[in-house]
C-alpha cells in the first residue's frame, strides 16, 4: 500500500479529531487500494437466500472481540483491511450484535470512512427485553453502523424473541431491513431454536456448525432446508481449540482435492460443504487470515462422501 502523508493538523483541532481523521485517510487507502489480479472466472460462490432468491457470497466476516477496539488509527487499520479483503473476495456480510462491545461503532466508522456502506451486507442483532428497548436498541445500531437500513436483523440468543420478531415484521413492511431472523450459540437451545423455526416465518438462522460439532447437522440444518431458512453459521473452527492444535500438523493428503492449503480452508470448506448452509462468519482481526478465509469459497466444495471422509480422516 503506497505511503499516504499524514493529514495537516491546524493548532485547535483536538487530539480525538486527529485521530479520527487519521483514521478516514487510513481506511479510505485500505478499502479503496486496487484489488488484487485474479484468475478469470475465479469468483466467491454464492448461495441463494431462500426468501427472495438473491445471492449472497458464502464467506462473511464476523465481528466478535475482534472489532471491539478503541479509536486509534494503529487498532483500526488493520480492521479496514479485513474488509478490504472480504470485499476484494467478492464477499460482503459483515456480523456484529450490541453484544460486542464497540464492533458496531468500529464497523460503522471504517465503512463510513472508506464509503464502503454499499458493499456490505450488514447483520447485527437486537439483545434486549421489552418492545420499546428493542427498539431503541435497534435505532441506537443503526446509528453506530452509519446507516439508515439494515441488510438482516436478528433476535440474539432468542431473548425476547415473540416481542421482537413483532418489531421485525413491522420493519420489514416498512423497509427499514430486509430481513429477518433468530440465533443461538449453544446445543443446550437448540430444542427451543427448532421450536422457533418450526412456527416461525424466518428469512434467517444462525447457529454454531463446525467439523467437531455437527449437532446441528441432525436437526436444525435439514429443518432449515425444509422451511426455506438462510444459515449463517458462527464458530466454523470448532470449540476447545480445534484450530490451534492442527495448525502445526502436516495437512492431509486428500486437502489438494478440495484446492485446501491450510486447515482452516478445510475446516470452513467443511461446513460450507452442507448444502443448507448459506454463508459461515469466521470472526478475525488481520487481514491474512481473511483472505486465507475467503479463499475457502473459491474451487470445489466437499459433497456428503468426501465431508464424511474428512471427518473419519481427523477421527472426530
Amino acid at each position: 500500500m503506497p505511503e499516504q502523508t499524514p493529514p495537516i493538523v491546524p493548532s485547535r483541532v483536538s487530539r480525538a479529531e486527529f485521530l479520527r481523521g487519521s483514521l478516514a485517510v487510513l481506511c479510505t487507502a485500505a478499502l479503496k487500494a486496487p484489488a488484487r489480479a485474479q484468475t478469470p472466472g475465479d469468483k466467491m460462490h454464492t448461495r441463494k437466500i431462500p426468501s427472495s432468491g438473491a445471492p449472497l457470497p458464502v464467506v462473511g466476516v464476523g465481528t466478535w472481540r475482534g472489532f471491539d477496539v478503541g479509536e486509534g488509527a494503529g487498532e483500526r487499520a488493520p480492521l479496514a483491511e479485513v474488509l478490504r479483503a472480504l470485499f476484494e473476495a467478492g464477499g460482503s456480510v459483515v456480523d456484529s450484535s450490541p453484544m460486542y462491545g464497540r464492533a458496531e461503532a468500529v464497523a460503522g466508522d471504517l465503512l463510513a470512512a472508506a464509503n464502503g456502506r454499499d458493499k456490505a451486507f450488514i447483520a447485527t442483532k437486537v439483545w434486549t427485553s421489552g418492545r420499546e428497548a428493542g427498539i431503541a436498541q435497534m435505532q441506537r445500531s443503526m446509528r453506530l453502523l452509519r446507516t439508515d437500513h439494515i441488510d438482516l436483523m436478528q433476535v440474539h440468543n432468542l431473548l425476547d424473541w415473540r416481542i421482537h420478531l413483532a418489531t421485525l415484521r413491522a420493519w420489514k413492511r416498512e423497509k427499514r431491513i430486509s430481513y429477518l431472523g433468530v440465533t443461538h450459540y449453544t446445543p443446550s437451545a437448540y430444542g427451543e431454536l427448532e421450536a422457533v423455526m418450526r412456527a416461525e416465518q424466518l428469512d434467517f438462522v444462525q447457529f454454531n456448525y463446525a467439523i467437531d460439532d455437527r449437532t446441528a447437522e441432525r436437526r436444525l440444518l435439514p429443518l432449515a432446508a425444509d422451511r426455506g431458512i438462510a444459515v449463517l453459521v458462527n464458530l466454523p473452527f470448532g470449540g476447545g481449540g480445534l484450530l490451534r492444535s492442527l495448525r502445526n500438523k502436516s495437512l492431509p493428503d486428500w486437502a489438494g482435492e478440495i484446492e485446501c492449503r491450510s486447515w482452516a480452508q478445510i475446516l470452513l470448506k467443511y461446513v460450507l460443504g452442507h448444502p443448507a448452509v448459506t454463508c459461515v462468519i469466521p470472526g478475525t482481526s488481520r487481514p491474512e487470515h481473511m483472505r486465507e478465509n475467503a479463499e475457502a469459497g473459491l474451487g470445489p466444495l466437499p459433497d456428503a462422501a468426501f465431508r464424511a471422509k474428512m471427518v473419519a480422516s481427523l477421527r472426530l
